[in-house]
């Protein structure tokens, strides 16, 4: 019988018989790793552990320690909580239900359901735990399984699609419950130590808005009640951040109906980003870029070239219409309008590195349901750049990159992930291309010392990328920024430069996004912060407080001797405990308060959004420390340390 060669996590290599299973591989190991085996991941995928090998193949074994168990147990509970709904409403028909980052969903219909019945189906979720059912695979031919499904179309459609190929089909049963399923799951019920169901919302069957509307319910597990009161209490502190419910109560920005995913943003919110633009246009500066603005509105014809039409077009993301027998739409992405400034003229190797940044507006259509206020919109503005280098200055042109990043995240208080992310089914160009392409990335990444994560198969179709992540105050993690290589770009658009040899050569260019989109960016702020933001950042850093109307006048002094400064009085007839009120909750790092005594003495009494205070400080004082606050980009008030 023939053999294949599984490549473990060490690197270590082993020969098994073709179509030894998963858990095989793991008794060939040692019987006490086989025994703990719940799943595996095969070439990055995360598979059954009965999953035959047919080829060659990397396998990591999946036991109750491993970080994939978690994304294992909550795939059962989301089957738990099928199996709950339909004991309790057996007209329920279920269409689809997977993990995620935070838990599960599944998408059901033929039942009308609202907050007020998770309570009900919690409970008898808790008792299917309670019951430990074993969770066993079954195999059906298919006509046996569309018999199963003689009254459920989303299931046939499933069927005939993702399961076209299988013969015989998967399902998964416990008890009297089973469900198409590829897996895995783990091996009971009982596993199951902490469940709950979150909230309910619509959604459209597989994501499109022409097709029917569903009810999708959320809900999450962990391996013990412990683990989810933990979660549940960060979720509950994610709620009181919504970026979405401070932006409202600060004014920052609105999305309303008439655009839908496009904010809106308001003079305080404005403040903000132009503080950001500005902060990034000096870091570009730094690395050497120009900046320039290309038209949001061109031919369609620009992104032909690059394979950006198809992946946009294809996947429905792309604002597009004919008119004049000409497809015009608004641009997805803005590196083939840089690409034709760079193609534009004659360049030489000694232009090299030619470096062009803009704050580029693009769009994107993403599905209504989708939207989230600044986190996921149709039209943001990047902090985009892109780069086009020597092959010989790739490893400079990203450690450079990753420098600033560095930087700049530090002032934001947020730690950098990054994940270095490999070539897809859906990449174009060379898998030579590729993986030089890949090896110049993990190289600047380990010249610099950084750790990064390995993520198979998730880079864009045109080039490898390392991915730039945040971890917030709350320990959450979020897609940020991007420096990405490609190689194919510039050969499609035949972009070239003269070399010393008089030959023209072929540049490589690199993509960047330093903060990704400001909508994106600020909105992980909001959140990050609390709306606490540094006194830099923020979009009243002082307010000024009278006593009476009889200290306006100096008052207005102050503000003028304070003009560098985003600094307002409060001129509303309120007792001075509620001006302290309303510049607490509308989150101003520093208040000065002024009564006769402070006028008399010619000084301030200052006070932060922490309630500390002291009086009698000389404003030159105060003025020399914000200043330092200000340049330094301190993440916090620091004068009354």
């Amino acid at each position: 019988m023939s053999t294949v060669t599984v490549t473990l996590p060490d690197g270590s290599t082993l020969e098994v018989e073709e179509g030894a299973t998963v858990e095989d591989v793991a008794y060939e190991i040692g019987p006490g790793l086989g025994s703990d085996t719940v799943a595996g991941v095969v070439d990055g995928e995360l598979v059954d552990k009965h999953t035959p090998l047919r080829e060659d193949a990397a396998i990591e074994i999946v036991t109750p320690s491993a970080d994939e168990y978690l994304d294992v147990l909550r795939h059962s509970a989301a089957h738990v909580f099928a199996q709950a709904l339909q004991r309790l409403y057996p007209e329920a028909k279920l269409t689809l239900g997977p993990w995620t980052d935070d838990g599960f969903y599944y998408d059901v219909t033929g039942v009308d359901l609202d907050e007020d019945d998770l309570e009900d189906i919690e409970a008898e979720a808790e008792s299917i735990i309670e019951e430990d059912l074993d969770i066993q695979r079954e195999l059906l031919d298919r006509k046996e399984a569309f018999e199963r499904y003689e009254d459920n179309e989303y299931k046939q459609e499933i069927l005939e699609t993702e399961a076209a190929g299988e013969d015989p089909v998967s399902f998964y049963e416990q008890g009297e419950f089973y469900d198409l399923c590829q897996g895995p799951h783990v091996e009971s019920t009982g596993e199951i130590g902490g469940f709950a169901l979150l909230e309910i919302s619509a959604s459209y069957w597989r994501g499109d808005e022409d097709n029917d509307t569903l009810t999708r319910v959320y809900g999450t597990a962990f391996p013990s009640e412990d683990d989810l009161e933990e979660f549940l209490e960060r979720r509950r502190k994610a709620k009181e951040r919504d970026h979405r419910k401070i932006g409202q109560e600060m004014d920052l920005f609105s999305v309303p109906d008439h655009s839908p995913g496009c904010a809106h943003f308001h003079p305080n919110g404005m403040r903000m980003r132009r503080e950001l633009e500005e902060y990034v246009r000096t870091k570009n500066e730094e690395l050497g870029y120009e900046e320039v603005w290309t038209p949001e509105l061109n031919k369609a014809e620009l992104w032909k070239p690059t394979g950006h039409y198809d992946a946009f077009k294809e996947d429905g993301e792309m604002f597009a219409w004919e008119q004049d027998e000409t497809e015009y739409g608004l641009k997805p992405m803005n590196c083939a309008n840089h690409a034709y400034i760079y193609g534009d003229e004659t360049r030489s190797y000694r232009d090299l590195p030619v470096r062009f940044s803009e704050f580029g507006t693009v769009y994107r259509n993403e599905q209504s349901g989708e939207l989230s206020g600044l986190l996921r919109v149709r039209g943001f503005t990047q902090d985009d750049g892109h780069a086009f280098v020597r092959p010989d200055q790739i490893e400079d042109e990203i450690v450079d990159t990753l420098s600033v990043v560095q930087d700049i995240y530090g002032h934001f208080g947020l730690e950098v992930i990054y994940k270095l992310e490999t070539q897809g089914d859906d990449a174009v160009g060379s898998d030579e291309i590729w993986d030089e392409a890949t090896d110049a990335l993990r190289s600047a990444l380990e010249s610099e010392g950084l750790e990064y994560q390995v993520e198979e198969g998730e880079a864009a179709f045109y080039g490898p990328k390392i991915a730039l992540n945040a971890r917030d105050a709350l320990g959450r993690e979020w897609t940020i920024g991007t420096v990405q290589l490609d190689f194919n770009i510039p050969e499609r658009l035949d972009l070239t430069y003269v070399g010393e040899d008089n030959e023209e050569h072929r540049p490589v260019m690199v993509h960047r996004a330093l903060l990704g989109s400001f909508e994106r960016f600020m909105g992980v702020l909001i959140e990050h912060f609390n709306g606490n933001f540094p006194p830099w950042l923020a979009p009243e850093q002082v307010r000024i407080l009278p006593v009476s109307d009889d200290n306006i006048p100096y008052c207005e002094q102050l503000q003028a001797e304070l003009s560098d400064f985003r600094v307002e009085i409060e001129e509303r007839s309120w007792t001075v405990g509620k001006k302290i009120q309303q510049a607490h909750d509308d989150r101003v790092p520093y208040m000065l308060i002024i009564g006769d005594d402070e006028e008399e003495a010619e000084v301030v009494s200052v006070r932060d959004r922490k309630e500390r205070e002291q009086k009698d400080v000389q404003l030159a004082e105060f003025r020399e420390h914000l200043e330092t606050e200000v340049e330094q980009k301190r993440t916090d008030v620091t004068f009354l340390v």
